[in-house]
């Protein structure tokens, strides 16, 4: 098997030739048919703090659809030629693709049965392999974290590769949603998806009592407009991570009796619902493909920016 391998901070990723993964026991061994490019693999390839959640040398990319190709021992439910997504999260031994265990940056991965959901027919790869991240993040962020419900007025903000699952989710789910972002791009993508309105700015929508807002940005000051903005009793739910620091106004938590939550990850339930959407067509993101030669080229548009929507590799099958 082929992979970009990940060494350690301020070194480009390098393509190494490794021998095929065997299945140990509850783990299955996948050929990769699509993996996902993500900004926070180009936060691990610039940023030191990052290191602390690697087991270097390893190949990285944590969004991955595959074919299951060999089964190890006590994994049941799965057979030889089945499509599968990988969530990311709650792995019993603790792994992580991309992190700790080879991941979809190459040729050919494993995942434990526990992280595994089969992937609905007819749904290509490439969308199944974005949903593991962006797309069930998302779903997670808007549904079981912010526990949208329909006649709810929802702000988002941000519509990058995240935001734009966010955004179209909670349409999907019967909200009224209000979308802050400053590029005018992003302003037709958010009204394209279904949103009401489009801004640059949540503080725009606080004469709309907004029930929930998820910061898909987390740049510091969108958290502390996002609680100044959302209604009395209202609920906002963090999961960019642009900045690491906040100042929030105290008097808006304290007097608004206001929830605040983070959102990590997500669950296999999650992705399933999230494929599920993917599958029905309600939820159709932005997504752009790449080959495997052109990984190290994609980490540098998505460093630059120069990326709308999501990247992912898709492999010859």
């Amino acid at each position: 098997m082929k992979g970009w391998e990940f060494t350690g901070t301020h070194q480009p990723l390098k393509i190494v030739e490794k021998p095929d993964p065997v299945a140990k026991p509850g783990y299955v061994v996948l050929k990769t048919l699509a993996g996902g490019l993500c900004h926070s693999d180009v936060s691990a390839l610039d940023i030191e703090s990052w290191m602390g959640s690697f087991n270097v040398p390893v190949i990285m990319g944590h969004e991955v659809c595959g074919r299951i190709v060999e089964i190890g021992e006590g994994v049941e439910g799965y057979e030889i030629g089945d499509i599968v997504a990988v969530c990311p999260m709650y792995a019993k031994d603790g792994t992580t693709p991309g992190y700790t265990r080879d991941g979809g940056y190459g040729t050919m991965t494993t995942a434990p049965v526990e992280q595994l959901v089969k992937v609905p027919a007819g749904l290509p790869p490439y969308k199944a392999a974005a949903a593991t991240d962006a797309g069930a993040t998302s779903y997670h962020a808007v549904c079981t974290v912010g526990g949208v419900k329909p006649g709810m007025k929802v702000g988002i903000i941000g519509v990058g590769g995240l935001g734009q699952f966010g955004v179209r989710t909670a349409v999907v789910k019967g909200c009224e949603v209000h979308v802050a972002t400053r590029k005018p791009s992003a302003q037709a993508l958010a009204l394209s998806l279904g949103a009401k309105e489009a801004k640059p700015s949540i503080t725009d929508f606080a004469d709309k009592n907004l029930d929930v807002i998820i910061d898909f940005a987390g740049g510091g000051k969108t958290t502390a407009d996002a609680l100044n903005t959302v209604k009395q009793y209202g609920k906002v739910v963090l999961v960019g991570m642009a900045t690491d620091t906040a100042t929030i106004y105290t008097y808006s938590m304290i007097f608004k009796e206001l929830t605040f939550m983070g959102s990590q990850g997500s669950t296999t339930k999650d992705l399933q619902e999230c494929l599920d959407l993917l599958a029905s067509g309600e939820l159709d993101p932005e997504i752009h493909t790449c080959k495997f030669d052109e990984i190290g080229e994609g980490i540098e548009k998505l460093r630059a920016g120069e990326v709308s929507g999501r990247l992912v590799c898709v492999y010859d099958d």
